[in-house]
């Protein structure tokens, strides 16, 4: 079984706060989970606001326990409201359906765990997270279509 290691979470917290610095964007925070939901790292960045850690957790959170990234598991908030209200409970809140959590994997699409980033807009923090995952040499969902193993998308 593939695992990510502390230096490819590392690698990919490091890529994510590379770019946001270098686009002057807001400080971010960013925790990197197994598959089982295990903190592997978490960073925030000086100046970065409270609960950035539960946030950025949360996102992990709720990509691994539905398969699929964030921004897809906020659109399945918005369509079935009844549904998701009772993951979240069953989850004990710690599922946070916001743009910016994604899952990892390895260069045969194996999961491997997520990616939690938080600190921009929704759309920012997705952006950052696939950006953190493919410059640390892994694949995001979208990389690994087709590599023979069920990915969830947006169709």
């Amino acid at each position: 079984m593939s695992e990510i290691t502390l230096a490819g979470a590392e690698a990919i917290i490091d890529a994510i706060f590379a770019l946001a610095n270098e686009r002057k964007w807001k400080p971010m925070a960013v925790a990197v989970t197994n598959q089982g939901s295990s903190v592997i790292a978490f960073k925030k960045q000086d100046d970065s606001s409270m609960l950035r850690f539960e946030m950025a957790y949360g996102k992990c959170y709720g990509a691994l326990a539905l398969g699929r990234s964030t921004s897809l598991v906020r659109a399945r908030a918005e369509q079935r409201p009844l549904f998701m209200d009772y993951l979240f409970r069953a989850s004990d809140g710690k599922i946070f359906a916001e743009d910016g959590g994604i899952l990892i994997r390895d260069s045969e699409g194996l999961l491997l765990g997520a990616v939690g980033v938080t600190g921009e807009r929704p759309e920012r923090d997705e952006e950052l997270a696939a950006h953190g995952v493919r410059a640390a040499g892994f694949l995001t969902d979208e990389d690994a279509e087709g590599l023979g193993h069920h990915i969830r998308s947006a169709n």
